[in-house]
């Protein structure tokens, strides 16, 4: 295919770009903000996790779909289209009227969400060249930074002063404007091209990612059930590697993540995807209902990670040449977990300012190991497989975010059963489906106990998944010199979107 795109209105496509790219990335820190509330009105604690799972994971499959689409089609009418899909499912989210539904519109907000982080990318790339992006991106890097400041301080006076229904609805303006704004202000002339779509792969993996993810939220299924969907998981996992393997354009290409750098590195961005969205989920809870804080000081505690996250990629550039990729590799690898263990240490006594170190230390460590996997693995293919390399080093991320906030909070679940001790759980569980659930956990020590148990369960899981994020590091290959000399950079949106 090919397009031209006029330049001439590129500062007013950027800032569509920018409103488009705030949706998304306000999106992890204002629904965690307000989750406890939400939970508290709806009911359902133990499906508090499909929440962010069911919108993970429909953006995570549909992002190599709708960067083909965009090839054949043009950027102008996916982008739109996936900002409508996601603005009618921020509608929906605020009428949800059960957990069952919220997900199910979550599900429909995360289809839309799919188009906008590659395709936006990929407009940057159509309108800029090579030595003009760094600035471009620079500028929508700033937007994530901005996000994890508003984000949790929308969120914790949405919950506090408004019904919880408008921390998806204030989206709508938002997207009308972006739309607006590509509708007038982006032109591109198109010379389509066949393609040929992976459709059944895509289906496949959805299959087995999903029955994965039921198999870990549904613990205390009986043995029929869980033996049934982990035959599904086995089978479609199976078929998805043999139709990847003959697909002319497959969703996944085996052969390039066969390669040891890429199947390292994707392997440690998986993992730390896995205990970051531990983090993002499990800590606002623990604040609220065990430290007894507000929203927004729950919020606040995110926005460390996020505000460490990028203080890491704006630092990476002086320690690549300092001390070179391999040691700032491991050094970021090695401040995760560090991070993580300081979320052992936290009782119900303890300040937040406790958990909002070991969330800025795991936010810098996450920025290195982001970063320098990005560039290590565009640095080892031909151009023509750069797209696809970094696709991959992006996928691993939200599939492992996918997983992280599904296993963990199987893990809680678990954790509220043992320690509650059958009587304390079902208290418990009736706490939290109340509207200031959390708030009261501090008038009720046992229930409280029982809470700030089962949540250092899942504080473990996070530890124990960063520790194998930095054993993981350790196994890609890295020559010693490496990073000494110039290095390409890396589009800073690419490095941080998850």
């Amino acid at each position: 295919m090919s397009s031209t795109a006029d330049r001439s209105r590129r500062p007013l496509v950027i800032v569509s770009i920018m409103l488009a790219t705030f949706m998304v990335a306000v999106e992890a820190t204002i629904v965690a903000t307000a989750m406890p509330r939400i939970v508290g009105q709806l009911g359902g604690f133990t499906y508090y996790s499909w929440v962010f799972s069911a919108f993970l994971l429909a953006q995570s499959t549909t992002t190599v779909i709708y960067g083909k689409l965009a090839d054949i089609f043009g950027r102008k009418p996916i982008l739109i289209g996936g900002i409508l899909i996601f603005l009618i499912g921020s509608a929906l989210a605020g009428l949800a009227w059960s957990m069952a539904s919220l997900i199910a519109f979550r599900l429909l907000q995360g289809l839309g969400a799919g188009a906008i982080q590659p395709v936006t990318i990929t407009v940057v790339g159509d309108l800029y060249r090579m030595e003009e992006r760094a600035r471009v991106q620079g500028v929508l890097a700033s937007v994530w930074a901005v996000s994890a400041v508003i984000g949790p301080l929308a969120g914790g006076i949405i919950v506090d002063n408004f019904s919880w229904a408008w921390i998806f609805w204030i989206n709508l303006p938002v997207g009308l404007l972006t739309i607006i704004g590509f509708t007038f202000f982006l032109h591109e002339n198109i010379t389509p091209r066949e393609a040929r779509i992976d459709y059944l792969g895509t289906i496949l993996f959805s299959i087995a990612i999903i029955s994965l993810l039921v198999i870990l939220t549904e613990t205390d299924s009986g043995f029929t059930i869980l033996g049934s969907l982990a035959l599904v998981f086995v089978v479609a996992g199976a078929l998805f590697i043999l139709q990847e393997r003959r697909a002319p354009e497959p969703i996944i290409s085996i052969d390039l993540w066969g390669r040891r750098l890429i199947a390292t590195s994707n392997a440690a961005t998986l993992l730390a995807g896995m205990a970051l969205i531990g983090l993002t989920t499990i800590l606002p809870i623990y604040v609220q209902g065990v430290l007894g804080r507000s929203p927004l000081v729950a919020g606040f505690t995110l926005t460390m990670l996020i505000v460490g996250w990028p203080l890491s990629t704006m630092l990476s550039g002086r320690l690549y040449r300092t001390f070179g990729i391999r040691k700032t590799l491991r050094f970021g690898s090695l401040i995760f977990p560090i991070g993580a263990l300081f979320l052992l240490f936290l009782t119900p006594e303890s300040s937040p300012v406790l958990a909002g170190i070991g969330s800025f230390l795991m936010g810098f460590g996450m920025g290195l190991i982001s970063l320098t996997s990005i560039i290590l693995v565009q640095d080892s293919v031909e151009w023509a497989m750069r797209g696809s390399a970094t696709a991959s080093i992006i996928f691993s991320r939200s599939l492992g975010n996918t997983l992280g906030a599904t296993a963990l909070g199987a893990v809680l679940n678990i954790g509220i059963t043992h320690f509650g001790s059958g009587d304390l759980a079902a208290k418990l569980h009736d706490v939290l489906n109340q509207p200031d659930g959390l708030s009261d956990l501090a008038g009720n020590p046992s229930i409280r106990g029982v809470f700030d148990a089962a949540l250092h369960w899942s504080f473990w899981g996070v530890v124990v998944v960063a520790v194998l994020t930095f054993a993981t590091t350790w196994l890609i290959p890295i020559a010693h010199n490496a990073g000494r000399r110039p290095i390409q950079k890396v589009d800073a949106q690419e490095a941080m979107t998850h």
